[in-house]
């Protein structure tokens, strides 16, 4: 069994701007989409600290997800790419939101989750925070949108604090926005969804055992990685039974590539036993077809 270590010194606090903008986040999605969010995370966990690892479909995934968290009353801060942070206006309101910058400069973006930004979220953990990141590191190319192969920092950051780990899967919100040339496509997309208003699903699954592994022992960190992974695609079945191959809508600006597919069929996910916290919608243990 893992333990979540208790936070020392003051606990962070949501600053008011993070507190508005996930209110607008969940009246955007509510005109753009119909949200259904199922699952949840045990009580105890609720302010922290709490790992959420989520899989990564499209643009408009930090949207949902920060209305999907407002919902179950969750503060997450959101490990993103420091391109954000290096916009004027979005930069500014990510720092003044509390998340965390993820560089990727020259190095690979496993590289660049493995320095700055683990210690940031470190951090960020040791201070009550509830962490969210993608463990893809990318929005996925997957022909299916299924999860890839995932990059090691968020395992590494779990396995470092001995933070309890909870998936999140999200379905749809791939509809809502185009994956590129979103200048070119956006009065085009925003008027679709105004019409069609795409279900956008998001659930909080069981948290992932992570408790027999050690940062210090050969491949027990890609181990880490692969259940976090395999956990992502258990979660993500029930959300997409009617597309159970390829997603139904198709992106005309997206690309697909299979250099970073992921079969979990040799990876079934442990679950956690969380004290007989009851986790209403909570996933099941199936394999993908």
């Amino acid at each position: 069994m893992s333990t979540t270590p208790t936070p020392t010194g003051p606990r962070w606090r949501a600053p008011l701007v993070w507190r508005v903008l996930q209110l607008l986040a969940r009246i955007v999605t509510g005109l753009l989409a119909r949200l259904e969010v199922t699952g949840d995370v045990p009580d105890r966990l609720r302010h922290g600290p709490l790992i959420l690892a989520v899989n990564h479909i499209g643009t408009f995934d930090p949207i949902a997800f920060s209305a999907a968290t407002l919902k179950i009353g969750v503060r997450p801060r959101i490990m993103a790419t420091g391109g954000l942070f290096r916009a004027p206006i979005a930069g500014a309101a990510m720092r003044a939101s509390g998340h965390i910058r993820v560089n990727r400069t020259r190095v690979s973006a496993d590289e660049a989750l493995a320095s700055a930004a683990v210690d940031d979220a470190v951090a960020a953990l040791a201070e009550g925070s509830v962490v969210a990141g993608y463990p893809e590191g990318r929005i996925t190319l997957d022909p299916g949108l299924w999860p890839e192969r995932g990059r090691s920092g968020m395992a590494r950051l779990a396995l470092a604090t001995r933070v309890t780990v909870v998936p999140v899967a999200q379905w749809g919100s791939h509809e809502v926005l185009p994956y590129a040339d979103i200048p070119a496509n956006l009065a085009r997309a925003v008027w679709r969804d105004f019409r069609k208003r795409p279900t956008v699903k998001v659930h909080f699954g069981k948290p992932i055992d992570l408790s027999d592994l050690d940062p210090a022992v050969r491949g027990d960190v890609q181990r880490a990685t692969d259940r976090i992974i395999a956990a992502l695609h258990a979660e993500l079945i029930p959300l997409r039974v009617n597309e159970p191959d390829r997603p139904a809508y198709t992106d005309p600006t997206r690309r697909s590539e299979t250099r970073r597919s992921f079969n979990p069929d040799s990876r079934t996910p442990a679950v956690l036993d969380v004290g007989g916290d009851d986790l209403p919608g909570a996933g099941q243990s199936q394999q993908r077809p």
